[in-house]
């Protein structure tokens, strides 16, 4: 368990190379300047559910320019054209890379000596960088290499737990313990390890913003609570999604996710989700609620 606790730590993004806008990488991937900002941007559109991450990362910093915190958009041309990116931050994020060129991507990673909390994003894409960053500097504690992407368009099929409802700024306290024992389920560790002041950010962030969806029982305690982790005007995608363990087995979960999902429609017009493959019962329950599978992730954690 202890060496599991310490990666904490990686949420922090490190810069140790960095290199500046425009520079290259190898023959076909450079960093991303401010003059590329239109072309990621449609390459991006190809796909706005399984990209909504760098979507929603161009609504915060509309460019595609290095960041000051460190962050970066490295993309592959073939000639002048974009045709493939990741962006580099705390995590490893590819953008339409496919399996041809994710060795590729995963050797130019690799090369800039950072270190990353995780990879995420199409399995094609993730697995093939992984071939390479296994013999990088950083070990994975865990390698989830199929996690259905699954998508809702439509009102649920089933009648949604009215109750649910956006968290209030005040609940905070409430809040977070429900939100890090999701994650230590999930994770096997607390993300409130060494005061985890990144986390609580960002439960805050989630509350303050209407992304944090909770239900209450008779004694206050949180039954149900569920994020909507990204959000653009295109998708959002649901996280976060935790049953208190006082009320698991009581099929209340396809409810509640329908209440979640209905909520993630007022906001754009496709809500998605990934979840491991092996999670048959959480899978039976997106089903039931009408989210069909339409691509497959993958997830590192480092």
């Amino acid at each position: 368990m202890e060496k599991i606790l310490s990666k904490v730590a990686p949420w922090l993004p490190s810069a140790r190379r960095n290199p500046g806008a425009g520079e290259s990488l190898s023959k076909d991937i450079r960093v991303l300047d401010e003059a590329d900002t239109a072309a990621l941007r449609a390459l991006v559109s190809t796909d706005p559910v399984a990209n909504i991450f760098m979507d929603a990362q161009l609504t915060v910093t509309g460019s595609a320019r290095p960041g000051l915190g460190g962050s970066l958009v490295i993309g592959r041309f073939e000639g002048e054209l974009l045709v493939s990116a990741c962006w580099l931050g705390a995590n490893i994020v590819p953008i339409n890379i496919t399996t041809a060129d994710a060795e590729e991507f995963g050797v130019v990673v690799r090369s800039l000596n950072r270190t990353f909390a995780s990879c995420f994003g199409p399995a094609e894409a993730v697995m093939g960088m992984w071939k390479v960053l296994v013999d990088g500097p950083q070990q994975a504690f865990s390698v989830r290499a199929s996690q259905p992407l699954m998508t809702l368009t439509g009102a649920p099929v089933i009648e949604p737990i009215r109750t649910l409802r956006t968290s209030a700024a005040q609940e905070y306290e409430l809040v977070l313990p429900a939100c890090a024992l999701m994650f230590e389920e999930e994770l096997g560790y607390s993300p409130l390890t060494n005061g985890g002041s990144f986390y609580r950010s960002r439960v805050r962030s989630l509350i303050h913003s209407g992304h944090s969806l909770i239900d209450l029982d008779d004694a206050g305690e949180i039954r149900f609570k569920a994020e909507l982790g990204t959000v653009t005007t295109r998708a959002t995608q649901i996280q976060g999604v935790w049953m208190n363990p006082d009320h698991r087995g009581k099929s209340l979960a396809a409810g509640y996710m329908a209440a979640a999902a209905e909520y993630a429609l007022t906001l754009a017009p496709t809500t998605s989700l990934y979840v491991n493959d092996y999670n048959a019962p959480a899978i039976a329950t997106y089903r039931k609620v009408g989210f069909e599978t339409v691509g497959e992730f993958a997830t590192i954690l480092f």
